[in-house]
């Protein structure tokens, strides 16, 4: 007999790592030691004739031939069973497990551990390698068992190979439904009266900028669940790490003590610190199970333990930039603007002849004294004398705390009244948000051997595309090539191309752009429309648009079963003219190398062409490959952001998408551009710009759907392009932590994405604004009615909200009050108001918008009463009622209906 055991309380990853085992080994039976947990109760409940299981007193011991440890690789968590493991006709021991670092005590025959977040994925790779299908059934437990423990890949210990394993899970059939049910539960009653309980008694304490919060439960019996219950405190109380006691006595003479552990501190390792008691876990989430034990001791023990953790914060030594550049008093504002063009600076720092600070000036000023004519006055006259200085050893958050208080983009750092360095918030936001899409940078290894590198249109490039894409623009190159014609592939596919590993497979494109030079052709304006024609007659499936105020075509498909959903823009080469900064620009027919030159940077204004003679060239009038292979975002000419600002946004999402740096000059025009004042003079003076409306509002979304979306605020942030959508917008330290509770009220309340996630963080960022500019803002960039009726009416929402909900004396009239917003506005409400009302919102959404009548309308029409307006009526009030716990089940419910609503 094979056995698996799964440890004691198993969870979804031990029975889902068990279930997949059961197809390593046919025959085997799993075996669950002692008890589940109560989500995993319940499934079995439904699902039991699933899967072998047996039960553990149904084994004959002499019989067992091999065991199969699951999840764990300590003896006393597989309870009675752990007798098994000291058989002596047992003839192999297989120990697979996730959790490293932890002292096994099992002598195994093999051991299967890897550093992955659910010990299910093991068991998924090795189904792959054996190339074994599964059940739905088998699909389903598994994959809950690495969505619970990997909190569906939002935990730190999440890998990209649970992702994989969870990928094929659902090719093998795994029912989403059935994962959503069981995923997250909910609390149990016992766990909600204990999580009230918990909220009540909890005690903190904050040490080096972390809140460190425990509590201890004191129950009759041992309670299950205890895990989720310490996930929802972490939640509603937002602390940095917990302690959850639970405290029980089985007899007068055998006490327990049980533990959860949960930290979110950097360097933190709760498995550490709860090995060294008997228990372990991973350093972000760990428990212990001891008996006959002081608890008060032992949670002192580990409240010392996560102390003593605690990382000390940063210095402005550690942050600071050295050495500063300085000007004297006596330097003209010109001389100053010229050094802060040539530098990328925001601010210069002001010294006298012995080198003492004196003063800042910063890029604004310098603006406004340039704006008045004042070029030849000195700086003196514009600096700011009243500063604020730190010294090398303050702390990070005294840093935080006095750039948020006096807000201050800028502290000069002091030692000895001399000036040695100079930490800016953009140093502090890079450091408290370092949250950064590090696998796109390893993703580009393609390198340049010189600056005529070509592609083989016979050869490489038929092998990199896919063979669809390239029949496609073998048919198109064809097509141009009868009415004399060259075609090129420009922009971004070119660029993919070149970046794309040759031997990684070939490439499924989805945007394609093509150029039509007919210019030494006398081609008009309409070629590439009169090519987007001839290519749709041989694909009748794809949808024609036409653009002709700028001398465009597209074609699209849509699901089609060869090319999927393709886009394909199609256009004669043009220049093109903008009559003034953020408009649309005025265009002509012109040469390729003239189209390249309006592009935005060097890495899309390549061109690789498609028709003979010299098919495969490469077109490189700008450096595009040599700042491929530096990884620079360069632009291609001064003017480029002034007249066109959703490039900025563009430049800032090619950077942080591919891992590239925007090179120093770029980012002095960027800079440039936006403290010009020239986008708020012709907003003022042009009722169109869609360079700051609708084109603006397209690159937010690319930007906000992203995966890199975070980062991409942070270096729009640090650029100053923020100023785009509104002069007062800055990713300051209170936004940033609205956007990332905003995070957690999306994967909490939307997990089914019934929301549009981008556009809910548009919404954050312009209700970061003073209410006066919001609806304005929305207005602008021309967001749906919704949204901007939401930001219009936001403010005495919120007003509403803060002064009405404390003073609710009871769960009805909480429920009364916010039942009256949707869930995007209760969000928003939610991520200005402090804590306690956003507990408050957040039990609201958690709990009381779940709870219902215990009678519905049937229920009346049975006991007598007649359908009617009144229905209404009695059901809020009997919800009400269940709400405050005046009725506790359906018989009270009657008699509370008896009582008020006799008939």
């Amino acid at each position: 007999m094979d056995l698996i055991l799964c440890h004691t309380t198993a969870d979804f990853d031990a029975l889902g790592a068990a279930v997949g085992l059961t197809r390593l080994l046919p025959g085997s039976k799993i075996v669950l030691t002692a008890g589940s947990h109560p989500p995993v109760r319940d499934f079995l409940a439904l699902h039991r004739d699933e899967y072998p299981l047996i039960e553990r007193r149904s084994v004959n011991p002499e019989k067992i031939r091999s065991l199969s440890v699951v999840d764990t690789q300590q003896r006393d968590r597989l309870g009675k069973a752990a007798e098994w493991l000291d058989l002596p006709n047992l003839k192999e021991i297989i120990v697979y497990d996730h959790h490293l670092g932890q002292e096994s005590d099992i002598s195994a025959t093999r051991s299967h551990l890897s550093s992955v977040g659910a010990a299910t994925t093991l068991i998924v790779e090795q189904l792959q390698q054996q190339e074994i299908s599964l059940t739905s059934a088998e699909a389903t437990v598994m994959a809950l068992g690495i969505h619970v423990d990997t909190g569906s890949l939002t935990y730190d210990q999440s890998t990209p190979r649970d992702a994989l394993a969870l990928a094929w899970l659902m090719e093998q059939g795994a029912s989403l439904s059935v994962i959503s049910t069981y995923r997250d539960p909910g609390l149990s009653l016992q766990l909600q009266q204990l999580l009230t309980e918990s909220l009540e008694n909890l005690e903190y304490l904050c040490l080096r900028g972390y809140t460190v919060a425990w509590v201890t439960l004191r129950t009759k019996n041992f309670v299950p669940g205890l895990s989720s219950l310490a996930s929802q405190l972490v939640e509603l109380t937002e602390i940095d790490a917990l302690l959850l006691a639970n405290e029980y006595a089985l007899d007068e003479s055998d006490s327990r003590l049980t533990v959860i552990g949960r930290s979110q501190i950097p360097k933190t390792n709760l498995n550490v610190l709860f090995q060294l008691l008997g228990g372990g876990g991973h350093s972000q989430a760990a428990s212990l199970n001891l008996r006959g034990v002081d608890s008060e001791a032992i949670l002192k023990q580990l409240l010392d333990g996560v102390k003593a953790q605690i990382p000390h914060p940063l210095t402005a030594r550690d942050l600071m930039s050295s050495p500063v550049r300085t000007i004297l008093p006596e330097t003209t504002i010109a001389e100053a603007q010229r050094i802060l063009l040539r530098y990328g600076h925001s601010g210069l720092s002001v010294v006298d002849a012995q080198g003492q600070l004196v003063g800042i000036i910063s890029r604004r000023d310098l603006d406004v004294a340039l704006h008045h004519g004042f070029s030849h006055a000195p700086v003196k006259g514009y600096m700011t004398t009243n500063l604020k200085t730190i010294a090398p050893d303050t702390t990070l958050p005294q840093i935080e705390s006095l750039m948020v208080t006096y807000d201050i983009g800028r502290l000069p750092v002091l030692e000895n009244e001399q000036l040695v360095g100079l930490v800016t918030r953009t140093d502090v936001l890079r450091e408290l948000h370092q949250e950064r899409d590090e696998d796109e940078e390893d993703e580009q290894k393609f390198k340049i051997q010189n600056s005529k590198f070509k592609i083989s249109l016979s050869t490489e490039l038929q092998n990199r595309l896919a063979p669809q894409l390239w029949k496609l623009l073998t048919i198109a190159s064809q097509e141009s090539e009868k009415r004399g014609w060259h075609l090129y592939l420009v922009g971004g596919a070119v660029r993919d191309l070149l970046l794309a590993e040759a031997a990684s497979g070939t490439l499924m494109i989805k945007d394609i752009d093509l150029v039509v030079d007919g210019f030494h052709k006398s081609a008009d304006v309409g070629a590439g429309v009169e090519l987007a024609k001839a290519l749709q007659q041989v694909y009748p499936a794809a949808r024609l648009e036409i653009h002709g105020a700028f001398q465009t075509a597209a074609l699209l498909w849509h699901k089609d079963p060869e090319l999927d959903s393709l886009w394909v823009d199609i256009a004669t080469a043009r220049t093109e003219f903008y009559p003034y900064p953020a408009a649309n620009p005025e265009v002509e027919a012109s040469s390729i190398r003239q189209d390249l030159y309006r592009r935005d940077f060097t890495i899309n204004a390549i061109a690789l062409r498609l028709t003979t003679p010299r098919a495969g060239e490469l077109l490189d009038f700008f450096g595009g490959l040599l700042d491929l292979q530096a990884k620079h975002i360069r632009v291609l000419h001064p003017n480029s952001f002034i007249e066109d600002p959703t490039r900025i946004y563009r430049g800032v999402r090619f950077a942080v998408r591919f891992g590239f740096q925007i090179e120093p000059q770029t980012e002095e025009f960027i800079r440039y551009a936006i403290n010009s004042g020239v986008y708020d003079r012709t907003a003022q003076e042009n009722s169109k710009t869609p360079a700051l409306q609708t084109r603006l509002k397209t690159e937010l979304k690319h930007i906000l759907e992203a995966p890199y979306w975070k980062s991409a605020l942070e270096l729009l942030d640090n650029l100053g392009a923020l100023q785009c959508i509104h002069p007062t917008l800055k990713l300051d330290v209170e936004l940033l932590r609205q956007l990332r509770l905003l995070e957690r009220c999306l994967r909490r309340f939307d997990a089914e994405q019934t929301l549009i996630h981008w556009e809910m963080r548009l919404e954050a960022l312009i209700n970061h604004l003073a209410p006066q500019y919001r609806g304005k803002v929305a207005k602008n960039l021309q967001l749906q009615e919704d949204s901007i009726k939401r930001l219009q009416n936001l403010a005495s929402a919120q007003t509403e909200v803060m002064e009405s909900l404390p003073t609710c004396e009871s769960p009805s009239q909480v429920v009364q009050l916010l039942r009256q917003y949707d869930l995007p506005m209760l969000i928003l409400i939610a991520l200005q108001s402090p804590r306690s009302l956003r507990h408050q919102i957040w039990e609201y959404l958690t709990v009381l918008a779940n709870v219902q009548p215990l009678l519905n309308g049937n229920d009346l029409k049975k006991l007598g009463y007649k359908p009617g307006p009144q229905y209404r009526q009695i059901l809020d009030d009997m919800l009400a009622a269940t709400l405050d716990r005046v009725i506790k089940d359906k018989t009270e419910a009657r008699e509370f209906l008896a009582k008020h609503y006799p008939h």
